[in-house]
């Protein structure tokens, strides 16, 4: 827009242009002189090109409908929380990973590191109109400042479910199925489920008198896979615990094999203690229901190990690991927290539920090779090259919309086989070629992108006819055919 003020928004503080005249004079120097800043990103940052951000937004979309299938419903918190609320609830490098600063307000504020802490917070706040027990899941950007590694960012994606308010083991064998259904849903056929329960670590702990050191315990049983055993022990030693001690936890968390030769392993270790009684009674009770639940043996395990290192959880505790890449880490993990919101209100608020991290999975997908790299989230590419049916391809491009099947109509009519190339660039299951003679013949041509092989389709101006032909070939690509 053009007026006494020149073009709105370009050249706000200038003088105003003259009547009858329509240019405005840049102030900023020549392109070539001035100096550019550089596009960049920070450490442990990262954009997100639309093939990623198809492939993370496909995963959200299945986590949705698996976690909805439980009945959870969805919420969503700040990002930035105060800093009481988020400070002493993990564990102390999470404190020491927190991004935290003064606002404009004066008021000291950090940014969730996790949507656990959140959630528990979010629960003491609104829980009397929710109601118990409350299931919800949130699917939200988190921010932690670690060390990069291999599928491990400072910004990354949570994708949360939890049970809240309930010590109901139902609670407990739902979230091993949720975790195993959202897996499956998600393609993946090679994985598993190792479970502990955080009772059964403080019953050996309360044998060995060492009920007052639990916390150092599990954070440095929590590093075993990433420090060797002997580290570990060096750890615990340097925390005044004994060798003998130091030997019974690294002989709990090296326990293996078929679930009842473990269970029977950790009765000596445990067993003998209230709470590791309570911890191996859980864990058979779970395997059990998973069993009747038609979880495959040998998909959950149980692993003495896991000990998960953050501070709130109090029974169960679950990671999962693709069996073709166990090194990349737990995909999805969680457990049992049954006094965190105690620290937000007097109401008892105990809970349970698990994380996919979702970043770890893209990249653990993308290293197997099994990761969809499609720049495009529509099915079909309407080829439009005969500027004389521009008309004929809006209606077309309209009707298959309606009919639930996402197209993409070229910008500029040009040649077929330009046109064609960026289809197969972008990964479209099918382009719909329609010229002039064809418009004629009332034919169509729907090209197959991967094999290249084409159909003849006769709809003879017959738009439905058309459209019921092109939703047959795209099930049949779907459907491998």
């Amino acid at each position: 827009m053009v007026g006494a003020g020149g073009v709105r928004g370009y050249n706000r503080g200038l003088p105003p242009l003259l009547p009858g005249t329509c240019s405005v004079t840049d102030p900023r120097p020549p392109i070539e002189s001035r100096t550019l800043i550089e596009p960049r990103t920070l450490k442990g940052f990262r954009d997100h090109l639309p093939p990623q951000a198809l492939a993370r937004e496909g995963i959200l979309d299945i986590a949705r409908r698996v976690y909805r299938s439980y009945g959870f419903v969805p919420i969503d918190t700040p990002a930035l929380e105060y800093l009481e609320i988020l400070t002493g609830k993990g564990s102390e490098e999470t404190d020491k990973q927190l991004y935290r600063f003064t606002d404009h307000g004066g008021r000291e504020v950090g940014m969730r590191f996790d949507l656990t802490i959140p959630l528990a917070r979010f629960a003491a706040q609104h829980i009397g109109t929710l109601g118990v027990p409350f299931k919800r899941y949130h699917m939200a950007t988190v921010w932690r400042g670690e060390n990069t590694q291999r599928g491990r960012y400072r910004e990354f994606m949570q994708c949360d479910f939890d049970t809240i308010g309930t010590t109901s083991a139902l609670a407990d064998l739902e979230t091993v199925l949720v975790v195993h259904d959202l897996l499956l849903a998600i393609g993946l056929r090679s994985f598993t489920i190792r479970v502990n329960d955080r009772r059964v670590l403080s019953g050996i702990l309360e044998r060995l008198g060492l009920a007052d050191r639990s916390t150092v315990v599990l954070r440095a049983l929590d590093k075993l896979g990433k420090v060797s055993p002997e580290g570990v022990a060096a750890e615990l030693a340097g925390h005044g615990i004994d060798a003998g001690a130091s030997a019974d936890l690294l002989q709990l968390a090296s326990l293996s094999g078929s679930a009842d030769a473990v269970l029977a392993a950790l009765e000596p270790l445990a067993g003998g203690t209230a709470p590791g009684r309570a911890g191996i009674d859980a864990l058979r009770a779970l395997l059990d229901g998973a069993a009747q639940a038609g979880v495959p043996a040998g998909r959950i395990v149980i692993d003495p190990s896991i000990a998960r290192g953050l501070d709130y959880y109090t029974g169960l505790v679950l990671e999962s690991f693709l069996d073709e890449l166990p090194a990349l880490g737990s995909i999805c993990s969680g457990g049992r927290y049954d006094n965190l919101a105690g620290l937000y209100t007097k109401q008892h608020l105990p809970g349970i539920g698990a994380s996919l991290g979702i970043d770890r999975l893209l990249a653990g997908l993308e290293e197997l090779g099994r990761l969809e790299t499609r720049e495009t989230a529509a099915d079909v590419f309407l080829v439009y090259f005969d500027e004389a049916h521009r008309g004929d391809y809006l209606r077309i491009a309209a009707a298959l919309r309606r009919a639930g099947i996402a197209v993409e109509m070229a910008a500029e009519p040009k040649r077929v086989g330009q046109q064609l190339k960026v289809a197969s660039k972008k990964g479209f299951p099918l382009a719909l070629v329609i010229g002039s003679d064809e418009f004629t013949a009332g034919t169509a041509q729907c090209k197959r992108m991967q094999s290249q092989q084409s159909t003849v389709i006769d709809w003879h101006g017959d738009v439905p006819v058309l459209v019921a032909a092109v939703a047959a070939e795209l099930a049949a690509v779907r459907a491998g055919g």
